[in-house]
């Protein structure tokens, strides 16, 4: 989703989630540092990074499984700190589901209705409701220990939304499944989303789940939010050396920045790599610490033919390939570039890769398109 989409789907929504300069200390560590958001009802919303960053934690307090030490969690509007969870409009999904074992597919499903002691007659319609919803239809009877990853996770996201909560928590709901599986409960997410209206937040260490769901992404520090955005700002236009490299953007360069006389920006890297690309934001030279280049949008020539025509605003550098696997999908490359020891990494799709003849030790010449020279400001 880019920017423009979001703010057309949600810019005039009314928050469902408020967190203002929320800190949470264990001791000496601080896990979550004075991070401030909005989310939107009817969001799909992802906390993204690496093990012990702080998202759980942060997860967490908004459940009211923790006690922030500073700052406020508003849901709906209502200041939430001094409400114990059962009584805060949200559920949480946990990654390995605490179904009951004891109890059938309905009975899990039912469970909180129950506690809530909602008549059976409205019980058995809204369970039915949700086993239709997530695919379980005949079932119902069936325990935890019968059912697969894929079908436990779906009683588990049933069983939070019976609830009907105005925010559904998901903590790594995802990452006990295998990959296909996870593939398969991603589409399956959306969907379910999609059909409840109801705001999801997700905690994942997992890029491409938190690129594939969410339709606004932060990525998590250290405790902080170092970039927020929809998944194709985090994806494609990373601020940071940390995010570029978390998002897979493998060539990455620090080095120095001239605007010249065009207004255009040439960058010298530390290890004397030499690139021109558009100065769109009007930016001064000090503001750029770095760039970074997904390998995906590098290309590969073997005849100058290929690179007359291209046009001019591309950038191209003479190689040689020290290292190519095939990866099914791709073919993963190495190409060290003449009269330096700079190495770009290059992922060239199936059709493209199945062109040309590639082996390691040949001579080619790698390009790509100026605006794809992604600006690091630290």
């Amino acid at each position: 989703m880019s920017a423009e989409s979001y703010e057309n789907e949600y810019g005039n929504a009314k928050n469902a989630l408020e967190l203002k300069n929320i800190t949470k200390r264990f001791g000496d560590l601080v896990a979550v540092s004075n991070i401030s958001l909005e989310i939107k009802e009817g969001e799909i919303f992802s906390f993204l990074g690496p093990s012990g960053c702080g998202k759980t934690t942060l997860l967490r307090c908004i459940a009211g499984l923790e006690d922030a030490d500073e700052g406020q969690v508003l849901i709906g509007g209502e200041v939430v700190n001094q409400i114990p969870p059962y009584k805060r409009n949200c559920s949480i999904v946990f990654q390995q589901h605490a179904l009951f074992p004891h109890m059938s597919v309905f009975d899990n499903i039912a469970f909180g209705l129950v506690e809530h002691k909602v008549p059976k007659a409205e019980i058995k319609m809204r369970v039915n409701d949700l086993v239709d919803m997530v695919n379980l239809n005949g079932m119902e009877s069936r325990w935890p220990h019968q059912l697969s990853g894929g079908q436990q996770q779906r009683v588990a996201l049933a069983r939070s939304l019976v609830l009907r909560p105005a925010i559904l928590l998901l903590d790594e709901p995802l990452a006990a499944l295998d990959r296909k599986l996870r593939k398969e409960m991603q589409t399956e997410l959306k969907r379910i989303q999609k059909e409840v209206g109801t705001t999801f937040m997700n905690v994942t260490h997992d890029q491409k789940e938190a690129l594939s769901l969410s339709d606004r992404i932060a990525v998590i520090k250290d405790g902080k939010i170092i970039q927020l955005g929809t998944p194709e700002e985090i994806y494609e236009s990373p601020r940071t050396t940390f995010v570029a490299d978390f998002m897979g953007a493998s060539n990455i360069f620090s080095g120095k920045a001239d605007v010249n006389g065009d207004n255009n920006i040439l960058f010298r890297g530390d290890i004397g790599l030499e690139i021109l690309l558009p100065n769109n934001d009007k930016l001064e030279a000090k503001e750029i610490k770095g760039i970074s280049i997904h390998p995906e949008v590098i290309g590969i020539a073997l005849e100058e033919s290929e690179i007359k025509a291209l046009d001019s605003w591309h950038t191209v550098f003479k190689g040689r390939i020290t290292e190519a696997f095939y990866q099914g999908d791709f073919s993963e490359l190495t190409v060290k570039l003449n009269e330096s020891d700079i190495e770009l990494a290059i992922h060239l799709g199936r059709g493209i890769a199945h062109d040309k003849e590639i082996v390691s030790g040949q001579d080619v010449m790698v390009h790509w398109k100026w605006e794809h020279n992604n600006i690091l400001y630290s």
